[in-house]
């Protein structure tokens, strides 16, 4: 416990203490010290003299009938020094501390049992806190409904920890860096109590959900919820998604009914929240860790020391890994992540342990990868190479990007291209090359200038973009490729026919549309097909394409030539 004392007798001696019986004068030790160092009332107990002495003096002392004892003023009282727990180590939370990614600015609520607001290894961090309906500190009574008894904590506010539960959370994900106790994922976040479970640990669906409302009203960053039920409840999953949509990261314990295969307790197993399971200090799933598909992330969870109510304690579930992940959370949200880009930085970065998919989700908590280090996210570089600035292009140009990033791959960049303000489309890495290359069909625009935009996205939403203006030039003046103006394919397929009626329109600014075709086909084999021949600045019709006994999915294409020879095509994909 921080502060106590230990003893080590082989620390030097820094004097004597002589103690003297109750009542007895201590004028004789004052007068053969060389130095009183402190002298001492205990009452009724008696007097006693600190201070150096000489040996002679110390001799005489110990002979005298007044005198009840001498001992030596050894310098061997230690406080504990500040311990960082297993859990905190593995995950290399400490390892980013030092280089600034402490949760600053961030904020968490932990909706649990409250949490001990005068804990002197969190009340820095605390902010405030809200009990829910008849839920405060010290609401439970006398009894527990699954044994035990609330704890005797002072109840400051509503708010306090009258269990124990949620401040050992609360010391997980966000213990002060004080020199004493322990430390958190995050240690300078701010922590708030939301109280949704009584002093026995039990609450109410209300009450759950009101918190998880009153979190994402109050724009906090991280929620989290080492609690949970077998089953779950509308309100429940309403709440959830409320709170998702308001920016909140939602994370929850798995649930302790392990051993199973698919057994995780609600609200872990909404699609809104990040369930955690356990793991111990060995790397090994947790004996009590419940799991299942909804499982993303492991966290330690066994055997973690961290803080309660007047001191500390060691304790041991899922409630132990949920906040590690909500600690780590707080991080990146301090760095300026959504809730979302921040789950799937903590997912993309975990370490794989080996774990069943649905025991370790993506795998092991990472702090230090998932910052990067520790440092701020930092951004992509993303050039467009080819084609040049101002270049003159024509036919289909393969664009060619060189993107980097100093925390991921070259296959885990998001890399895009965009023409002329349009829809971005995936850019491939090609190995040779060494880009990532996007073939534009120029002849799909008109002749003239046109930009093209560029951007590469990290795995921490961290993007950088690069643009430029290219001539394009297929044929001159008065040659511009045609336009696809409609087309819609409407499913009329039955038990013995996949047909599908197709409604199109073309137009050409040169007015010399030449042919349009209409392609069915299926795993690259034509189905059926049709053609027209058109002229004109517009053309439009419709048509019947059809599969005997066809089944799945199709690809129907329409292509408009014109009479240079320009084209233009779309392709839909429609399934019988």
């Amino acid at each position: 416990m921080a502060g106590e004392a230990i003893a080590n007798t082989s620390d030097e001696v820094n004097g004597h203490v002589v103690k003297f019986e109750p009542g007895a004068s201590t004028d004789v030790a004052r007068r053969k010290a060389n130095a009183v160092t402190h002298e001492f009332d205990f009452g009724e107990i008696g007097k006693a003299v600190a201070g150096e002495f000489p040996a002679e003096a110390i001799e005489g002392l110990r002979k005298n009938p007044n005198v009840q004892y001498v001992e030596e003023d050894r310098v061997k009282y230690h406080a504990y020094a500040q311990t960082v727990p297993w859990g905190i180590d593995r995950v290399d939370a400490d390892v980013v501390h030092a280089n600034g990614e402490t949760g600053q600015g961030a904020d968490i609520a932990i909706l649990d049992t409250g949490i001990d607001s005068d804990h002197p290894d969190l009340q820095a961090n605390i902010q405030g806190g809200r009990a829910f309906g008849d839920i405060y500190c010290g609401s439970a009574g006398g009894g527990c409904r699954f044994g035990g008894s609330p704890n005797d904590n002072t109840c400051h506010y509503e708010w306090d920890d009258d269990n124990d539960h949620g401040t050992h959370c609360a010391g997980i994900a966000d213990a002060v860096d004080n020199s004493e106790g322990v430390v958190g994922v995050s240690n300078e976040a701010n922590l708030w109590a939301g109280k949704v479970l009584d002093g026995c640990g039990s609450g109410s669906l209300s009450a759950i959900a009101a918190g998880i409302e009153w979190a994402a009203d109050q724009g906090f960053d991280v929620a989290s919820m080492s609690l949970g039920a077998s089953s779950g409840d509308q309100t429940l999953k309403d709440a959830v998604q409320y709170a998702q949509n308001k920016g909140v990261l939602l994370v929850a314990a798995a649930g302790n009914d392990g051993p199973c295969s698919d057994c995780v307790g609600y609200p872990a197993a909404y699609s809104e929240v990040v369930a955690v399971s356990s793991t111990d200090s060995d790397d090994t799933l947790s004996d009590f860790s419940s799991t299942g598909p909804e499982v993303e992330l492991a966290a330690p969870g066994g055997e973690i020391y961290s803080t309660i109510p007047g001191g500390y304690d060691t304790f041991s579930g899922t409630s132990m890994a949920c906040p590690h992940v909500s600690g780590a959370g707080a991080q990146l949200m301090a760095d300026g992540y959504t809730n979302s880009e921040a789950r799937r930085q903590l997912k993309d970065t975990a370490e794989d342990l080996g774990l069943a998919s649905n025991e370790q989700g993506s795998g092991l908590l990472d702090v230090e990868a998932a910052t990067g280090g520790g440092g701020d996210n930092t951004a992509p570089s993303c050039s467009v190479v080819n084609p040049a600035d101002g270049d003159t292009v024509s036919g289909t140009v393969t664009v060619q990007v060189d993107a980097a990033d100093s925390e991921d791959s070259d296959d885990s960049l998001d890399v895009e291209v965009a023409i002329d303000g349009g829809t971005y489309q995936t850019a491939s890495y090609n190995s040779t090359s060494g880009y990532y290359e996007y073939d534009w069909d120029t002849t799909g625009v008109s002749d003239g200038d046109h930009t093209v935009d560029a951007r590469a996205i990290d795995s921490g939403g961290a993007t950088d973009t690069s643009q430029v203006t290219v001539t394009t030039d297929n044929g001159g003046s008065g040659d511009s490729a045609p336009t696809i103006d409609t087309f819609s394919v409407s499913n009329r397929s039955n038990g013995g026919w996949a047909r599908f009626e197709v409604d199109w329109a073309v137009s050409d600014a040169d007015g010399d549309l030449s042919q349009v075709d209409l392609t069915l086909e299926q795993n690259g084999s034509t189905a059926d097909s049709a053609s027209y021949a058109v002229s004109g600045s517009s053309a439009s019709g419709s048509d019947r394409l059809q599969d005997k006994k066809g089944s799945g999915s199709y690809d129907v294409t329409l292509t408009v030539t014109d009479s240079a020879g320009n084209t233009t095509s779309q392709t839909k994909t429609v399934t019988a």
